[in-house]
């Protein structure tokens, strides 16, 4: 009986140690991107300010696809966390 409550409670924290770590990892690389894309986006306008229209329309767009891969990875800690 005690190693079935302690196979149950293993598992549980394997669980929400898994899904913790997930979401850790999937932030950590849309944050990276998110600094490179902004980064680079204020290197090119200071270089050329007259193309800061299109450069900012592409940044924005770029951080938009970026902050998905964050959101997705928050769906799948939600997953994770309260499945299983």
């Amino acid at each position: 009986m005690i190693a079935v409550a302690a196979n149950v409670n293993l598992r549980r924290g394997l669980a929400e140690l898994g899904s913790g770590l997930a979401y850790g990892l999937a932030a950590l690389g849309p944050g990276i991107g998110i600094g490179i894309i902004f980064g680079q986006a204020i290197s090119a306008i200071a270089r050329q300010p007259e193309t800061a229209g299109p450069v900012r329309s592409l940044a924005f767009l770029g951080f938009a696809l970026a902050e998905a891969l964050a959101l997705i990875g928050f769906v799948v800690f939600v997953l994770l966390k309260y499945t299983g």
